[in-house]
């Protein structure tokens, strides 16, 4: 039988956003947010020629024209004070992350319930601005190396090092405060903001390339029914989930015997999410984004071998982006999204067990063995989707940079913040039906009279 929430969430209308306040509230704070970091990827970092920046990035747009343009919303194309982007916070909390389930120091931190996630979150901090200050002076050296400066220099590269830095810890704070007043998950939400910016500009030129003739009518259509269909199958697999059954036993409480539960452990078939693809493709696209931004002045025989071999499309680039893929797929998820030591222990201290499985080590075992198969499917949707994008791009010359890292991530974004929506939403419901209870109480209350007299 369906329960009254499961109604109550099937009935949630839009419409009543108008009633729910502070859902209101949160989503204008969110846009208010949003559009400072949008407005902020257009202000310059101090003693960047603009002409020559221009002029550069229009010859050699492809390099950086990848996923590092797309997660700082063409901030780094104009090299605005967002130009390192929310990636080095990113990388910060995924290091961590992994640190974590690896130094038994950390690992015990993390148990420590709400002073240890605080301890934690500044150990991330303190990661993000050492990894935005070394991609700061080796953007400032780059930049230098191809005469993008005015007055290159000491004082240019400190000017560029504390601006890049600052811009990418105000971004962090938007996030932060995104996530704890707004509606979504702040840095997903930048990122996705990021993706979605440049949209109209790469289908404009995408379709501008069809006009001229350098793509033909039939390769337009089939890109977009593409782009249709994994979106489509990405939802799909996204919401796909392998559900373990789990039993609970008769419980005696007093004289009283309660009968046993059941209920069911879900196992997404992609657990690590779009961590995988994002740790793949930053691997790759460091030897070309470096080499784009030095002009092929540091190039030597091992960077050359790298360009010509680990460039987009080619057979190399393609089998280890589909070798990192799937490895991070299983690291991250054994270490950091599944423990099944941890499920188990947990499924044991609350009496319940799997059907057939002895509680414990057994349970362990054999959770680790259902998350291994699901994973061949997990990580194969995401080799799928991510090389699918990259051999027609490269076999059909399109003209912009559309790969399977932003569907993930503006899929994925997506549906979280419409399932935060919806639960404020239901939120809001609940709390007018505990009113209207209120006020009928009171008026079976007040009608709760004597007879009166005559």
């Amino acid at each position: 039988m369906v329960s009254a929430a499961e109604q109550m969430a099937a009935n949630t209308s839009w419409s009543a956003l108008g009633k729910a306040t502070d859902l209101r509230n949160r989503i204008l704070f969110t846009l208010a947010l949003l559009i400072v970091y949008r407005l902020g990827t257009f202000i310059p970092v101090p003693g960047i020629d603009t002409i020559a920046l221009r002029e550069f990035m229009e010859q050699a747009g492809q390099g950086i024209g990848g996923m590092v343009s797309m997660f700082t919303g063409g901030a780094l194309g104009r090299m605005g004070i967002f130009a390192l982007g929310i990636m080095p916070y990113i990388s910060a909390s995924i290091i961590i992350q992994l640190l974590t389930s690896m130094v038994p120091s950390l690992e015990q931190l993390k148990k420590e319930g709400e002073q240890g996630r605080k301890k934690i979150n500044q150990y991330t901090r303190f990661g993000t601005v050492a990894l935005a200050t070394a991609q700061s002076y080796g953007l400032a050296v780059s930049l230098e190396a191809g005469e993008l400066a005015t007055d290159p220099g000491m004082y240019f590269r400190m000017a560029c090092m504390i601006t890049l830095v600052g811009g990418t810890m105000f971004l962090m704070w938007l996030g932060e405060q995104i996530t704890q007043r707004g509606l979504g998950n702040g840095i997903s939400l930048i990122i996705f903001v990021g993706i979605i910016a440049e949209v109209p500009a790469a289908l404009a030129q995408f379709f501008a390339s069809g006009r001229s003739g350098a793509i033909s009518p039939a390769v337009i259509v089939m890109v977009l029914v593409m782009v249709v269909t994994i979106i489509m199958f990405v939802v799909f697999m996204e919401r796909a989930l392998r559900k373990i059954h789990i039993q609970y036993p008769r419980r005696q409480v007093g004289m009283k015997v309660y009968d046993g539960g059941s209920s069911h452990l879900p196992v997404k078939v992609n657990p690590a999410g779009v961590i995988p693809a994002i740790f793949a493709s930053s691997l790759l696209l460091l030897p070309t984004t470096i080499s784009t931004f030095s002009s092929g002045a540091t190039n030597g025989p091992v960077m050359s071998w790298l360009l010509a071999n680990f460039g987009p499309g080619q057979p190399l680039y393609l089998l280890f982006f589909t070798s990192m893929i799937v490895f991070f797929a299983y690291f991250y998820t054994f270490n950091v999204s599944f423990k099944p030591e941890e499920v188990a222990d947990n499924l044991k201290n609350q009496n319940g067990f799997v059907p057939g499985i002895r509680p414990g080590k057994k349970t362990a075992e054999y959770l680790e063995y259902v998350v291994n198969r699901v994973l061949v499917l997990g990580s194969g949707y995401l080799v799928l989707v991510m090389l699918l994008p990259e051999i027609l791009r490269g076999q059909f010359a399109i003209p912009f940079y559309f790969g399977g890292t932003s569907v993930l991530i503006v899929v994925s974004v997506t549906m979280d913040t419409i399932q935060q929506a919806q639960s404020h939403l239901l939120a809001h419901q609940y709390e007018g039906l505990i009113e209207k209870s209120q006020l009928r109480g009171k008026n079976k209350k007040r009608n709760k009279r004597g007879p009166s007299r005559k």
